[in-house]
């Protein structure tokens, strides 16, 4: 066994770099028997009844105490099982953007706590945890001894150079793709896909790929079950490509599939490419060899476009795209998260035109747009910097609270629906709303939905918050009943079905036990009547179901068929 796995880490190897060295290859083999000798647990794989929340450390917090058992405190007593996986965005030590400029990739947040809190928050929840492989602070301890001349780090970053033609680069950003730092021989550059605090990493040095390694094996073997690749598409660089989305990336990617499976097989590998969805998709691989899970960025636009535009269309187009992966990789459902709504996944699917409409209610709703540079020169709509339920109204027409409550259960309805393992941000579960304070302090937009809520105010608001609390106890319910269908795994069949304009409906079909769940969510304000494609009986009240379902204003049904 250990030499069928060297052998499938050298063709990785040889994949990425072409030719292997032996003395890389032994460094390799030397890290399998660092990691040998360690005890492994072995996670299940996903079910209908995972869900996964995404949030920060100190999401919830109390003043003076270290925030991740504040949070885990408050999930064991407030959500309880309605949530299995915690997504616990970067929760190390970093500099900026919120956590994604780290400095060390091995230490927790002294603000958050220590690996014993993270080991502790285990054992009631599976755990997610951002690997931000692509880039790291310039504060780093490499990146400073990179600026020193320290020959072991000299190749860990990458400077611009004369040769390298950069004009064809895919940019996320406005910013300069080099910036310019003080170091010991004088200025040195390097290559910043995101900011100059986000110093990328330079994969095509071996010895980076070797710790980055070590470094993800070691995530696995403090409890998580699944591995978040942030921005992963920009780790591999060549001179006049687009530097996202090349072949080395995707074999840098099945080398840690093969590496992780090794030692802890059903660890979910997850990977963030905020990109068009044939692009995003191309991470699966063979479905078998690479990301267990892609997230799933048409999904937040798509199901905002149709609630904005009564009209489920588009999403049901896109949708009937949408299928069975595999036994063992399937989509990270999300409608929010910590960044913004992404407008890239809609490039071909909707016209500019519409993308516009979307830019327009966001701004006219309060939100913000955060814009990237193209390869020509010109700028374009990179994402929507929003609280998902404001995003949702339409002002002239939602205009009760329940209309808002109605519109984000019916949104959510669709995310704990459709085919994969769905995922809630924390401000989506606790029906927040724009945090503008925030927003108007730090002049970011993306700070408008990272708001920190305090532990007994929180706790208060969802007795006492009419809005918070229908939104909080809708979804747990929506939840309880989604967990208890086999229809609804994350590798059971869909089948995406025509109906009213208004109306998005599909079938789940779980195949070994003949399971079928019939779902319709109506986009509009208006009353629509759907034809059942089987008999059976809503899963929401008990009730016979034999032809039709009527639909109120944003309402939905499952119905499981016999």
């Amino acid at each position: 066994m250990r030499q069928q796995l060297i052998e499938k880490i050298e063709k990785h190897l040889r994949d990425i770099y072409g030719e292997v060295r032996k003395g890389d290859l032994h460094q390799f083999e030397s890290l399998l028997d660092k990691w040998s000798s360690k005890e492994w647990q072995t996670p299940s794989a996903p079910t209908e009844k995972n869900v996964y929340l995404i949030t920060y450390g100190d999401s919830i917090y109390e003043k003076g105490k270290p925030s991740l058992s504040t949070l885990h405190q408050f999930l064991n007593e407030e959500v309880g099982e309605s949530i299995t996986d915690v997504h616990l965005l970067p929760m190390f030590p970093y500099t900026s953007d919120d956590g994604f400029s780290v400095t060390d990739y091995r230490q927790i947040h002294p603000d958050l706590g220590d690996w014993s809190d993270i080991r502790s928050f285990s054992n009631d929840y599976r755990m997610m945890f951002d690997f931000v492989a692509n880039h790291m602070s310039q504060s780093s301890d490499w990146f400073q001894k990179y600026l020193q001349e320290d020959p072991k780090y000299k190749q860990f970053f990458i400077p611009e150079e004369e040769h390298f033609d950069t004009s064809n680069v895919v940019r996320p950003r406005t910013s300069p793709l080099f910036h310019e730092y003080e170091a010991e021989g004088g200025v040195k550059t390097a290559w910043t896909t995101f900011s100059k605090d986000q110093v990328d990493v330079n994969f095509k040095h071996i010895p980076v790929l070797l710790e980055m390694t070590d470094i993800l094996l070691s995530y696995a073997h403090q409890g998580g079950t699944s591995i978040r690749l942030d921005a992963i598409g920009f780790i591999w660089k060549e001179s006049g490509t687009t530097c996202i989305h090349l072949p080395e990336a995707h074999a840098i990617i099945q080398l840690w599939n093969t590496v992780i499976n090794a030692f802890q097989p059903n660890t979910q590998i997850i990977t963030e490419t905020n990109v068009p969805h044939k692009e995003n998709i191309s991470y699966f691989g063979d479905t078998t060899n690479e990301a267990n899970m892609v997230y799933q960025f048409t999904l937040p636009p798509l199901v905002l476009y149709s609630f904005m535009k009564h009209d489920a269309r588009k999403l049901t187009e896109w949708a009937k795209s949408i299928g069975k992966v595999s036994d063992s990789a399937t989509y990270f459902n999300f409608l929010a998260s910590h960044d913004g709504i992404g407008m890239r996944p809609t490039e071909g699917i909707l016209t500019n035109e519409e993308r516009q409409e979307l830019v327009n209610q966001v701004k006219t709703n309060g939100g913000e747009v955060s814009y990237k540079s193209n390869p020509d020169g010109s700028k374009s709509v990179y994402e929507l910097n929003i609280n998902y339920s404001e995003a949702l109204k339409n002002k002239d027409e939602d205009v009760s609270e329940q209309d808002e409550v109605d519109k984000m259960l019916a949104a959510h309805s669709v995310l704990l629906s459709v085919i994969g393992v769905p995922a809630i941000y924390y401000h989506s579960l606790l029906g927040s709303k724009n945090d503008l304070e925030g927003l108007r302090t730090s002049g970011i937009p993306r700070r408008i939905n990272r708001e920190k809520l305090e532990l007994g105010t929180i706790r208060q608001e969802l007795k006492n918050d009419d809005r918070r609390a229908s939104i909080f106890n809708g979804l747990k319910e929506m939840i309880a009943i989604r967990q208890e269908e086999k229809a609804f795994s994350p590798y059971a069949e869909q089948e995406v079905l025509d109906m009213d304009s208004r109306v998005f409906a599909l079938k789940r079909i779980h195949e070994e036990t003949g399971e079928e769940v019939f779902f319709a969510v109506n986009t509009s304000r208006e009353e629509v009547t759907v034809t059942v494609p089987f008999q059976g009986h809503s899963l929401m009240d008990n009730t016979p179901v034999e032809e039709t379902v009527t639909l109120p204003s944003y309402g939905f049904t499952w119905v499981k068929k016999g």
